[in-house]
């Protein structure tokens, strides 16, 4: 019996799924900062990848991009994989792996959500609710 046997099914990323989704995500990172890319909507924008995610097999990764300031995380997302091919190609010569991945992009809308939290909770209201919640605890006697 292998160890994969007693492995539950639903655990996360290997050791090694990780350090290779990093390896593309700074090669992708590098690859976006020094080409060229000719899409309009790629023009001018500065993407951040926060995350790559790596398939099992390390055939496909999965990158969650975002503009950097303004712009439509998805058109830069659907930009992207329309230069999925090209990018395909810089990576193989840049990241040293056994084989180059397909790539993914999905938008990255991680951002979006944690502003919209830190709005919510800046409101009077609710400000005001978390005050009370940090004075109403009892205070301990040493």
């Amino acid at each position: 019996m292998s160890k994969r046997d007693h492995a539950p099914r639903h655990a996360g990323p290997t050791q090694r799924q990780l350090r290779a989704a990093e390896l593309v995500r700074h090669a992708l990172v590098e690859i976006l900062a020094r080409e060229d890319l000719r899409d309009p909507e790629l023009v001018g924008v500065s993407v951040t990848i926060g995350e790559v995610r790596a398939s099992p097999d390390l055939k496909h990764m999965t990158a969650f991009v975002a503009p950097l300031g303004a712009g439509d995380p998805t058109k830069i997302a659907a930009a992207l994989m329309r230069a999925s091919a090209f990018l395909r190609v810089r990576l193989a010569k840049t990241a040293d792996l056994k084989f180059t991945p397909q790539l993914h992009f999905i938008p990255d809308v991680s951002y979006d959500t944690a502003d919209h939290i830190d709005r919510l909770l800046r409101q009077p209201e609710i400000a005001r609710d978390l005050d009370h919640g940090a004075s109403d605890e009892p205070e301990k006697k040493g």
